[in-house]
């Protein structure tokens, strides 16, 4: 991972913790009921997750109370923007920069000598079973300051008008009950401690709950797809929810999407963008092996790549090149079926969501995608990045090379 850490794509955009913080963090730990680390220092992302914590812990999602309560800390405003590592839904992004967005003044005040637990309240105690993930409709954010701190501001303010009532300003308990807190928690007057719970609206989304399943609302019914095979054999005995369930694997699952409106088959336009491109050049790198120039240096020349394209055996030309051999052919025989020229698992990489759909559907699509068939290495960076970790260490060295170039340009393109 060295070269993925030069280049900031691994632990990278990260809040760096020691010291009264690293304490502070292990407060909140323990709020959650989670042992505190031994770590003296390390880094957590917007938040709050911490891959060294992670690694010590061997879990996860640590910060979690079972799959249907999720959590979150905030101990610096720092983490405002910060990418999130290890998400547990495809949406909990989207909750943090709303958070920061309603509270950015609260959270920068709260920080200076607090911080904040956050819980992603879904009103669902504990999943039974995976039809409970179609109640997800509203989830609340709710705040839990570390020692109680909008509490004692009220127990001050208390104070303060204990104080000036009547005599009691020559009172001496009352006179140490405001330099005890005073003392303890600081001058609390006038901060911006009380945060109301968010509430935010639910529709389609992605969950590593049971094993990993997409929740998909958005087309004309209901759809569940699972990544682990049991967990989807289990589903499919229910008779009493009537949604559509299907496995990642299962080929009919595409043409259902497209049905829905949630995927396009226009694979003529596909064909056309950077991203076939790079499905092209991956094919092409897991079929080129002991090549005389680097894979980089390949990829990246027009004139080296068809070279060594053409050494490669028949079939894997055709696969690689099948899709535009078959619409030059098509411009003479409208007949020809495309299944004819081009692999189903190449036809599956020419889906693209949906137009009609919102930008965080379409997020939502590609992600399914990559989980469907990991060949564009950019978009596995963007939606999946656990799995981009796992494929990236059998890759070729110069390979890496070229992925971490390509992804490097098309985060600034796209400004990611």
């Amino acid at each position: 991972m060295e070269k993925l850490n030069a280049a900031g794509l691994f632990g990278g955009a990260v809040v760096q913790l020691s010291g009264s913080l690293a304490i502070r963090y292990n407060e909140c730990l323990a709020l959650l009921g989670v042992p505190p680390t031994k770590l003296k220092s390390f880094s957590i992302d917007g938040m709050g997750w911490s891959p060294e914590i992670s690694e010590e812990k061997k879990e996860a999602y640590y910060l979690n109370t079972g799959d249907a309560n999720v959590n979150a800390i905030i101990i610096s405003p720092e983490q405002e923007g910060k990418p999130l590592h290890m998400p547990f839904h495809s949406f909990d992004r989207d909750v943090l920069e709303t958070v920061f967005k309603a509270y950015h003044r609260e959270i920068r005040d709260i920080t200076k000598d607090s911080a904040l637990v956050l819980h992603i309240d879904q009103q669902i105690d504990t999943f039974f079973e995976p039809f409970d993930l179609l109640r997800y409709d509203t989830i609340e954010v709710s705040f839990v300051l570390l020692n109680q701190l909008d509490e004692k501001q009220m127990e001050q303010e208390a104070f303060i008008n204990l104080f000036h009532r009547n005599n009691n300003f020559i009172d001496r308990e009352v006179h140490q009950q405001l330099l005890t807190s005073a003392k303890t928690y600081g001058d609390l007057r006038g901060r911006k401690l009380r945060l109301d719970p968010i509430k935010l609206k639910i529709t389609s989304f992605y969950t590593n709950a049971f094993g990993g399943v997409f929740v998909l609302k958005e087309g004309l019914k209901e759809l569940l797809v699972f990544e682990e095979e049991k967990v989807f054999k289990n589903a499919i005995n229910d008779t009493t929810h009537d949604v559509l369930l299907f496995h990642t694997s299962h080929t009919e699952l595409l043409e259902i999407l497209v049905t829905h409106l949630l995927l396009d088959k226009d694979f003529k336009t596909a064909m056309k963008s950077p991203r076939y491109e790079r499905i092209k050049k991956h094919i092409f790198a897991e079929h080129s092996h002991k090549t005389e120039h680097p894979l980089a240096e390949i990829l990246d020349s027009h004139f080296l790549f068809k070279r060594y394209l053409n050494q490669l055996p028949l079939e894997i030309q055709k696969k690689i090149s099948g899709a535009e051999v078959y619409f030059q052919k098509l411009i003479l025989d409208k007949t020809l079926k495309i299944t004819d020229f081009v692999a189903d698992d190449y036809i599956t990489l020419l889906h693209e969501p949906h137009s009609s759909l919102r930008e965080e559907e379409k997020e939502l699509i590609w992600k399914l995608l990559v989980k469907i068939m990991p060949k564009d290495p950019v978009h596995l960076f963007w939606y999946d990045k656990a799995l981009f970790y796992q494929l990236y260490t059998h890759w070729d060295d110069s390979y890496k090379d070229w992925v971490i170039q390509e992804i490097l340009e098309n985060n600034k393109k796209y400004a990611v």
